[in-house]
């Protein structure tokens, strides 16, 4: 008898306990990234190669039980693909990834979807950034309000929230980091995740929305990304940076931006944070927009290269006809 069950026990074994892990594991959380179309040049907003890199850490590097899929404007093809979603990321400009389709994101957010707006994403009308942005994500770019210039910025993250986990003290990087943002009334309610401070000296470029708050602004602390737990469920994150396709080469800028995705889906992130293979210039310089013979081949960046450039000259004449 001893000996039959000696026989019969692995046999249960074998049979029985592919069925209890498969019970016990967790369907995957589903993040779409939606990609706008070609824009501006070569290297800079390309939201669909952005998307595909980020997709492809998420679904190949994170080891985390994800899945991430990349659309284009058009999903209304197929609702489907959003509806099953724990998270989506916005990459295209203003409020094009939304296609008009206001009340049905609106939905998503009241049914605890996560949401990541980047870069131009996070730009809407002024009616639009309080009626929507404000409740899904805390706050949005608002023109006449807002500034755009480019700037190399040494970028602090919150140290006490998950977003920071495995991200350097300092981040540096050159982009179009917009600044001083509308954020809802009850602003301590909206976290400040990511800052950094722009100067006269670390300002490159001053450009179209350049404007008095951004003036008085400078040697201050600004929000580059920040994140809002919407208080019935869900959670939202903007982030001003994304315009230059070298930033994801940054492995801290990348691994906050991934921490940040993942986030607003509702998944823990790991310690180390979410982790992804450094790239190389093969990766930086796959999927980017064709724009013929004008296509540039991008050069992995040097932080040193950055902090070498010259200053932005200041346009007196302009900034004398700011409004005080």
């Amino acid at each position: 008898m001893k000996k039959r069950l000696s026989l019969l026990i692995p046999f249960l074994l074998a049979v029985v306990c592919p069925f209890l892990v498969s019970a016990k594991k967790e369907d995957p959380k589903r993040i779409v990234l939606i990609a706008g179309s070609r824009s501006h040049g070569s290297g800079e907003h390309e939201f669909r190669a952005g998307c595909l890199l980020l997709a492809k850490a998420l679904n190949e590097q994170s080891g985390l039980n994800v899945e991430a899929v990349v659309v284009g404007k058009d999903w209304k093809k197929d609702r489907s693909i959003l509806d099953r979603a724990d998270g989506i990321v916005i990459f295209a400009d203003g409020p094009s990834g939304i296609a008009g389709e206001w009340e049905y994101f609106d939905a998503l957010a009241k049914k605890g979807v996560g949401f990541t707006f980047l870069h131009y994403a996070v730009h809407p009308s002024p009616e639009d950034g309080k009626k929507y942005f404000q409740p899904w994500i805390g706050g949005a770019m608002e023109s006449g309000w807002s500034v755009n210039p480019h700037w190399v910025a040494d970028m602090k993250v919150m140290r006490d929230h998950p977003i920071g986990n495995g991200v350097p003290d300092v981040v540096t990087c050159y982009d179009e980091f917009y600044y001083n943002m509308r954020f809802r009334d009850d602003r301590e309610s909206v976290l400040d995740l990511i800052t950094a401070t722009p100067t006269r000296k670390n300002i490159h470029r001053y450009i179209n929305l350049w404007n008095q708050h951004g003036v008085d602004g400078l040697d201050q602390a600004q929000t580059l990304m920040w994140g809002y737990e919407r208080p019935n469920g869900g959670r939202g994150v903007g982030f001003t940076g994304g315009h230059y396709h070298h930033a994801w080469a940054v492995d801290g800028y990348r691994k906050v931006v991934l921490n940040a995705i993942a986030w607003s889906a509702g998944i823990e992130i790991p310690q180390n944070g979410v982790s992804s293979k450094p790239l190389s210039e093969d990766d930086l310089n796959a999927n980017l927009d064709s724009y013929g013979d004008k296509t540039k081949h991008l050069k992995l960046p040097k932080v040193e290269d950055w902090k070498n450039l010259p200053a932005a000259k200041i346009d007196q004449k302009r900034e004398a006809k700011f409004k005080k």
